[in-house]
């Protein structure tokens, strides 16, 4: 985490990769990083914590959405695996039991671009009052996100979430090279996680990785 803020990062991501996609820090140090968040100066780096790997059951994702938002984290992120076979009342389901919480904190839906996503779902996102809405990838063996999306559908997901009003980001075994094209796009925020790590994404943070990818969207921004 100190080596994320030293490097510039905007948003901080908490997540343990060896615990699956979406892995949820123990609360105990999820706490402490909150603690150590909230000591920074006015102006610091947003925190977002994911809350684990869940099915689309209500009443799990409900527990584990709560616990993390309980700790004072200020974006909770959700996984929703979405496929073509998810039934649409699975997922109201869930955003209705989710709704009370979204009222009181930000909630963020990932979808995984590797699983087949509805991307259609963005409005009921908002409808339930969430945050925002970011793709990434289930599965890191299988390529980055936009092996699975070319740059129309993210281009029309993002489309979407800003018409709902929706922050939005872009994950998913992202590289280097995948900074300029994709900022491009129009994204609130990218999500890197191997690429700035010298041995793999369950490795260290290396600073030089991460000035790299920080100086090519400064260079993207700027063209």
């Amino acid at each position: 985490m100190d080596a994320a803020i030293a490097g510039g990062a905007d948003i901080v991501d908490l997540k343990d990769p060896a615990k699956g996609a979406l892995g949820a820090w123990e609360a105990a140090a999820l706490a402490a990083a909150v603690a150590r968040w909230r000591a920074l100066p006015p102006g610091g780096p947003l925190l977002s914590a994911t809350i684990g790997d869940h099915p689309l059951e209500p009443g799990a994702l409900c527990a584990a959405a709560a616990r993390v938002a309980d700790s004072g984290v200020p974006l909770v992120k959700i996984g929703f695996a979405l496929s073509p076979a998810t039934g649409p009342e699975t997922l109201a389901a869930c955003l209705a039991a989710l709704a009370p919480l979204a009222r009181a904190h930000r909630l963020i839906a990932v979808l995984f671009a590797d699983l087949g996503p509805d991307l259609a779902a963005v409005p009921a996102f908002a409808g339930a009052g969430f945050a925002g809405v970011m793709l990434d990838t289930a599965d890191k063996r299988a390529g980055g996100l936009r092996a699975h999306l070319d740059d129309r559908a993210l281009a029309g997901f993002l489309a979407a979430a800003r018409a709902h009003k929706l922050m939005s980001g872009l994950a998913g075994a992202l590289a280097l090279a995948d900074a300029a094209p994709l900022a491009a796009l129009g994204p609130d925020y990218l999500g890197f996680r191997g690429a700035l790590c010298a041995e793999g994404r369950t490795g260290a943070l290396d600073p030089a990785r991460l000035a790299a990818v920080r100086a090519a969207l400064a260079y993207a921004a700027a063209a």
